[in-house]
């Protein structure tokens, strides 16, 4: 059994901002195919557990800590592996190196099951089995936390799911979340600034069709970004910035 997965990659233009480092949704985006190339491993991808019982791994919470960000040409390589089940939730870590074997970022996640057609979270069953024993490896952070609320300045701004923002459950995928963070940011700041943490907990998933109503709020170098769909709270992001080297 495959206990941990690699992948190393030049990163190219398309994995970057304006500014020429990996922008925070491609990041996420290596994460989320790391993590799916290593179900796929372990006999527990997409297209087995559609055989198994009609489910798909869902992230309910992310949390990614980056010590810099890469530029274009750079090559990294994204590690990850699994944790012991926690009742529902299975926990996967992650752990970025640049070329020279340095540790540029870490992450910590958590997934669930969920059935494609009714949309609810299943038991981890079957799925349990196939999640290797790596509980003498050392985890680079404590599970991904809530976000927390802060008070501050505070601006609202309405979206509604296009095309590129779904993926192959129909729904927003994760990685779009951290796009939509920066666009409200803007040009301006995002010029500026990077996000040191981003912190995503995934309440409801957001369809096609629906509304989102988007909170921004900033106090100092903290953040915060609540969508809502009527009244839900359908996902939260938080975390901390700081000034481009």
């Amino acid at each position: 059994m495959t206990k941990t997965y690699e992948n190393t990659f030049t990163l190219l233009s398309r994995d970057c901002d304006l500014t020429g480092h990996w922008r925070p949704s491609a990041i996420l985006e290596s994460l989320q195919e790391a993590a799916g190339a290593h179900s796929n491993l372990l006999g527990c991808g997409r297209e087995e557990l559609l055989k198994l019982n009609q489910t798909v791994w869902v992230l309910t919470r992310m949390e990614l800590h980056m010590i810099r960000y890469p530029a274009i040409g750079e090559t990294v390589t994204v590690s990850t592996f699994p944790m012991p089940v926690r009742r529902y939730f299975f926990p996967r870590y992650f752990i970025i190196t640049d070329a020279h074997g340095e540790m540029i970022g870490k992450a910590g996640s958590l997934w669930v099951i969920m059935d494609i057609h009714t949309r609810k979270m299943l038991p981890p069953g079957e799925v349990a089995r196939l999640i290797p024993d790596n509980r003498d490896l050392s985890v680079p952070m404590n599970l991904p936390a809530t976000v927390s609320a802060i008070q501050g300045e505070e601006t609202v701004t309405m979206i509604h799911p296009v095309y590129t923002d779904l993926d192959v459950n129909c729904h927003v995928n994760n990685t779009r979340y951290a796009d939509w963070l920066c666009n409200i940011f803007g040009v301006e700041m995002m010029t500026r600034l990077e996000p040191e943490s981003i912190i995503l907990n995934y309440n409801h998933e957001v369809l096609p069709d629906q509304t989102v109503t988007l909170h921004r709020i900033l106090k100092g170098d903290q953040y915060q970004l609540v969508g809502r769909v009527d009244d839900l709270v359908a996902f939260e992001i938080g975390g901390m910035l700081r000034p481009r080297p």
